[in-house]
């Protein structure tokens, strides 16, 4: 069986780490599975691609389409035309695609109007909120795969409602989970730990990128504030997103307290939100990792595809008004945070559940 696994933006790269890892440990049994990676380009800052890949002891690249830049329909159309090439000159069984990134969608289109069937790794979660580009392609994507792997049952109902048959979902857990696991031993100290004094659940971090924070002006302004005035004067680390760089820059808007630092590893970051008070983030996948490492997590953010987080883990959905933060914080030092724990299959083994059920399709 010929798999193109593709790859294209940071978080779809500890997505399919753990998958290449399963599929060796199956040749080496003497499995008749091979894979071809592809990596579209979609992110090519080094600190959100390639160091990744040396991280995670992925292995290069056989393909990059170099399809970076550009607004999303001329991204999306690059990548569609570059896979498609990929694919008549390399042919395979199946492409599988990981996550709900703009590469998700593209590549899946591609192969499906040449004929080749897709497996949508992370395939039905939804947040029900349509002005997420992510909501998008995942609904797009999930429209025209054939073979459905989830993260959750509820992902799974969700595929049902949609029309899906319960023969093409298969319940096999969360292969970002796996990664965590696998390299949990691994995380080492910010190069800015000794600099910053920091000390075990002594700090906070936090995460913004996404549009409904960062690209209003008093909005972006408002929660720093609320940081800085209510984090009870413990370090708070910005490891700050390219696009919310800009935004900080062009709004003019005054870093005191704060410690801005740049994108940071895989291994890094994980470290500093593993020994974390808490992290405040508009992320989704934040929130799957400071759930199995018990983390306190608040989201800013009005909706979640992830309602595991909330409902079994430690994360809480605040909203985006500013003083949804500022109550939670008093909430989290006050020693008043709820306990979370692991929702099932989150395990460190869907990536051997995935490649069972590929070798079973084969």
């Amino acid at each position: 069986m010929k798999i193109t696994i593709v790859a294209g933006a940071r978080p779809n790269f500890m997505k399919i780490a753990p998958i290449i890892h399963a599929i060796k440990g199956a040749q080496k049994d003497g499995k008749d599975i091979h894979f071809r990676l592809v990596h579209t380009g979609q992110h090519y800052d080094k600190k959100m691609s390639g160091d990744f890949f040396e991280e995670l002891s992925i292995p290069e690249p056989d393909a990059n389409l170099e399809a970076g830049g550009g607004t999303q329909a001329e991204q999306t159309a690059a990548i569609m035309v570059r896979f498609e090439q990929e694919l008549l000159q390399n042919p395979t069984d199946l492409v599988l695609v990981v996550g709900d990134v703009t590469s998700t969608m593209a590549c899946a289109i591609s192969a499906r109007k040449l004929h080749i069937e897709v497996a949508h790794v992370e395939a039905g979660i939804r947040s029900g909120d349509l002005s997420m580009p992510e909501e998008i392609n995942r609904l797009v994507t999930d429209s025209i795969t054939n073979y459905f792997f989830t993260t959750t049952e509820s992902a799974g109902e969700n595929l049902v409602k949609s029309g899906i048959s319960q023969k093409s979902i298969f319940f096999v857990g969360n292969t970002m989970i796996d990664t965590l696991k696998a390299q949990e031993s691994r995380f080492v100290k910010p190069s800015f730990w000794n600099t910053y004094n920091l000390e075990p659940d002594e700090y906070f971090v936090i995460t913004l990128h996404r549009p409904s924070n960062v690209d209003n002006e008093f909005q972006l302004g408002e929660l720093i504030a609320v940081m800085e005035q209510n984090a009870n004067e413990l370090p708070v680390i910005f490891p700050v997103h390219p696009r919310t760089k800009d935004r900080l820059k062009s709004f003019g808007i005054k870093i005191n307290n704060i410690k801005l630092v740049d994108p940071m590893s895989y291994l890094e970051f994980n470290y500093l939100v593993k020994h974390a008070k808490g992290v405040i983030t508009d992320s989704g996948g934040i929130t799957e990792e400071t759930t199995v490492m018990g983390v306190p997590c608040m989201t800013l953010r009005s909706t979640t595809e992830r309602p595991e987080t909330c409902t079994i883990g430690t994360n809480e959905l605040l909203g985006t008004h500013p003083e949804a933060l500022k109550a939670a914080l008093k909430t989290l030092l006050s020693g008043s945070w709820k306990d979370g724990s692991i929702p099932p299959l989150w395990d460190g083994k869907a990536a051997e559940r995935i490649v069972d059920v590929l070798l079973k399709l084969s």
